[in-house]
């Protein structure tokens, strides 16, 4: 797959703006604007082999970035997310039974999809705003959904300094992996919602 020209604009505004574009285009893709999350943080990672970013005032930005755009989707799925299942839940199949266990899914080993959801394009996108429609305890969310924020970060930031000049040759392979991953994950969401749909369709009792 050839580069797309239009992800050198927000390479353009991280070597530009430094720290200011690595917070802002984060917190905006976590919280669900289609930004090349990965492909910024290996950026990252080699502006810091380029000596171009300062690693320790970097790491911290990035992370922080990362965790303002989880609590962000989190506190929307806790206001927006709630009204449009009070308001169209019938629609959708969704009641309080079931955001009650959506609840408990996530206290048992749910919470840990808030660390490797990060790893997933796609469904990082979409784990924090499940946690706040279901309304996951903010002490527990935060827990899980920061830690994971940190190790996300810092794995991609690592793999962009320590690969140095080769991240030329392979920004095109991590864009693709990107790509099939938000397919897989939006094949999967619907293929979820069909057997759904299917589950809920009333069935005429042959005697």
């Amino acid at each position: 797959m050839e580069w797309p020209i239009y992800l050198d604009k927000f390479l353009y505004w991280v070597t530009q703006y430094g720290n200011f574009a690595i917070f802002g285009l984060l917190m905006l893709g976590i919280a669900g604007v289609p930004v090349p999350d990965e492909v910024i943080l290996v950026f990252v990672g080699y502006l810091i082999f380029k000596g171009i970013l300062q690693p320790f005032p970097t790491i911290i930005t990035a992370f922080l970035g990362s965790v303002c755009g989880i609590s962000l989707s989190y506190f929307l799925g806790r206001t927006v997310g709630l009204h449009l299942v009070e308001r169209y839940g019938r629609v959708i199949h969704i009641d309080q039974d079931r955001i009650n266990q959506v609840h408990d899914w996530f206290n048992q080993i749910g919470k840990w999809t808030l660390v490797i959801g990060y790893f997933i394009p796609g469904v990082r996108h979409f784990t924090g705003f499940v946690a706040g429609t279901s309304q996951l305890e903010l002490q527990v969310f935060a827990r899980y959904a920061y830690a994971g924020a940190f190790f996300w970060s810092m794995s991609f930031i690592s793999i962009g300094f320590y690969l140095g000049k080769q991240w030329f040759k392979i920004r095109s392979h991590l864009y693709l992996i990107s790509i099939l991953g938000l397919i897989l994950f939006l094949v999967l969401s619907l293929g979820y919602l069909f057997m759904q749909q299917r589950n809920n369709r009333p069935r005429n009792n042959i005697l």
